[in-house]
């Protein structure tokens, strides 16, 4: 069966309405970098996924709305089991988060095991609790160098599930890594001939780079980081300068926001089918968000992240990951 399609609404009516049911359901709405501008603009928080878990642990209503995707939705829950979490779709998945199932990680596991490997298994947030339940770490582009440090030296290093950010953090830490196959399919899609192109057409502009884009993409790079450092990085440059930004193209509204002298140039990405480029490095599940579905998510109560028996293994990981 076909999603049913969204009719128009009144944006200022919605932002309206949303306020006024939040208010009604004791609610907070906290909100991902790579969701739509208007919803990071009605949010009480707005951050990366290592913020937003440290945030939902801060909010005092009895309901939190997590416009994000579902893992995002999954850890507030664990952090804060007393608390409804709301989410706008529940469909809203991750490519990441998909590549790496939790029956084929603990095989996986096992077999490296009978191989007469010692390790510990880190995870990038970008997961299911099911597989969480499986880690001894969870780690966010924020906070994976310190996290790897955390590693004791004597144990070897199974990173799961994105290659491209796990071959970053082995290259900075100097740990060698067993890496999961997975990718984000936002940032694989990033073409390096789109970006060499965009240099030449802006002299003098400066390549910001998530971690979990391709090597030849963070081999040009004038900054890699996550969304909290490329953030902070604008911010201390005074003088207007024009950025090349390689990540969900969303990033560029809290980057404006927060340092609207300089220019934000989404870098394109590449159709692997066709080989044409696109704006492709837009997040499809970040883009089932919609001021019309937190409206709908609040005045129904649903669709709602419920508790499962594996979260209390999570639990434990999530909170010596993130919050100690």
């Amino acid at each position: 069966m076909a999603a049913p399609v969204e009719v128009y609404e009144d944006p200022l009516a919605l932002m309206d309405e949303i306020d006024e049911l939040k208010k009604k359901q004791d609610a907070t709405i906290l909100a991902h970098f790579y969701v739509d501008g208007d919803l990071q603009d009605i949010a009480d928080f707005t951050g990366d996924s290592l913020k937003l878990a440290r945030d939902a642990t801060k909010v005092t209503t009895s309901t939190i709305v997590f416009c994000g995707v579902h893992f995002m939705g999954e850890s507030a829950k664990i952090l804060n089991p007393e608390k409804r979490i709301l989410m706008p779709d529940l469909q809203a998945g991750c490519s990441l988060a998909d590549s790496c199932p939790a029956d084929r990680l603990a095989a996986y596991q096992a077999e490296l095991r009978a191989k007469g490997h010692d390790f510990q298994t880190v995870a990038y947030i970008n997961t299911t609790a099911a597989v969480k339940a499986l880690c001894d770490w969870i780690v966010t582009s924020g906070n994976a160098r310190e996290i790897i440090d955390r590693v004791p030296a004597d144990k070897e290093i199974l990173f799961v599930p994105d290659q491209h950010l796990g071959r970053y953090l082995s290259s900075v830490t100097g740990r060698p890594m067993i890496l999961w196959p997975g990718s984000c399919m936002v940032h694989e899609v990033f073409s390096i001939q789109d970006l060499l192109r965009a240099k030449r057409n802006n002299p003098g502009s400066l390549v910001m780079a998530h971690p979990e884009c391709p090597a030849n993409i963070l081999e040009i790079a004038d900054v890699i980081g996550g969304t909290e450092k490329m953030r902070k990085y604008v911010a201390s440059v005074t003088e207007p300068k024009t950025f090349l930004v390689a990540t969900e193209a969303n990033m560029i509204h809290p980057l404006k926001k927060l340092a609207p002298q300089h220019e934000y140039i989404p870098v394109p990405g590449i159709m692997a089918s066709t080989g044409e480029t696109c704006a492709c490095n837009r997040c499809p599940h970040m883009a089932r968000n919609t001021l019309q579905k937190v409206r709908d998510c609040l005045k129904n109560g649903s669709p709602e992240i419920v508790w499962q028996p594996y979260f209390a293994q999570a639990q434990e990981v999530l909170k010596r990951s993130l919050l100690e």
